[in-house]
């Protein structure tokens, strides 16, 4: 029995596939405002750089869940007086945000799943950007970006909100021992930052999160949590980061977001499971993650990459 494809039903199939790859397109498109990180990645073959084939690291971050871990662990940062005021009197986020949302993504994609000479070259650009981040906060308390405690709360803020978004919007819940591996993966970045402290399980690292003592409100906090709010996209793609900031900010523990100012909307978490899901078939998973598989020699998985690099894939 021969199964045929009317031309009705191709020319669905065609509008279906030009519809995902538009909403694709659009989705990524805020990040594409600086050069993609492991443009070269192919030129250090077998190189697994600090977290390798198998990792929870390359899987999680893979997913489009950690768009609203990004977000989340954005939102999670102004709580602290000293590094919200850091962001207040030395970024040009205002004046370039979809520059500095570019660069951010740049050093997660390049720490987490390059090779060892753009893991390094990531690090580099963010000690170098840090460098001048220096000051005193609203509180008289004197700030340094490189410092190791606000370092500190910077990644593993950054941490958390992976692993709490992939855990609420993921295609799978992780168990307790693979969130505990993630943690620790996660460490290895912090380490070239002078990160200190880092938690090494995914309870410690919540808790040492919301029970955080130096937190507090600040004018600093005040202006990130707005911009974060309602920073300045285009009509729709500002509905698409509506939803996944409402879902972000539904998954920050109680306490912070009364010191954040912010209220968990109703239905939130529901709406942020349905709009990834749709992203996870439009886009598929990060295609980061495929270059980091092929620079290996490993198999690359039937079926979940749906974008192509950016890069040349003939060397």
């Amino acid at each position: 029995m021969h199964c045929t494809v009317t031309p009705v039903a191709f020319r669905s199939m065609n509008l279906l596939e030009i519809f995902r790859k538009r909403v694709a397109g659009a989705a990524a498109s805020p990040f594409g405002h600086a050069p993609f990180p492991l443009a070269d990645t192919l030129d250090y073959p077998g190189d697994p750089g600090l977290c390798g084939p198998g990792s929870i690291t390359w899987e999680l971050l893979a997913d489009v869940s950690s768009f609203i871990g990004g977000i989340r662990a954005l939102v999670i940062q102004a709580a602290h007086p000293e590094v919200a005021a850091g962001v207040r009197d030395h970024s040009r986020y205002r004046e370039d945000p979809m520059g500095r949302l570019s660069r951010t993504s740049n050093y997660v994609t390049a720490s987490s799943f390059g090779a060892m000479p753009e893991v390094e070259h990531a690090i580099a650009l963010v000690r170098h950007a840090h460098s001048p981040v220096r000051g005193t906060s609203h509180r008289g308390v004197a700030y340094s970006a490189g410092g190791p405690k606000f370092a500190a709360w910077v990644h593993n803020a950054l941490t958390d909100g992976f692993l709490v978004s992939y855990q609420h919007f993921g295609p799978r819940k992780l168990t307790p021992e693979e969130a505990d591996r993630f943690v620790l993966e996660q460490t290895r970045i912090g380490a070239l930052l002078d990160a200190e402290p880092m938690p090494t399980t995914a309870h410690e690292l919540s808790r040492w999160i919301e029970d955080h003592p130096a937190l507090g409100d600040s004018p600093g906090r005040k202006e990130a949590v707005q911009f974060l709010r309602r920073p300045p996209l285009p009509p729709l793609t500002r509905i698409a980061y509506w939803i996944m900031f409402a879902a972000a900010t539904a998954t920050i523990p109680k306490r912070l977001r009364k010191i954040l100012r912010i209220h968990r909307m109703p239905g939130a978490i529901t709406a942020g499971r349905l709009f990834i899901a749709f992203l996870r078939w439009a886009m598929g998973m990060s295609p980061a993650w495929k270059l980091s598989l092929m620079r290996m020699g490993e198999p690359i998985p039937e079926g979940v990459f749906k974008q192509e690099p950016r890069v040349s894939i003939e060397r």
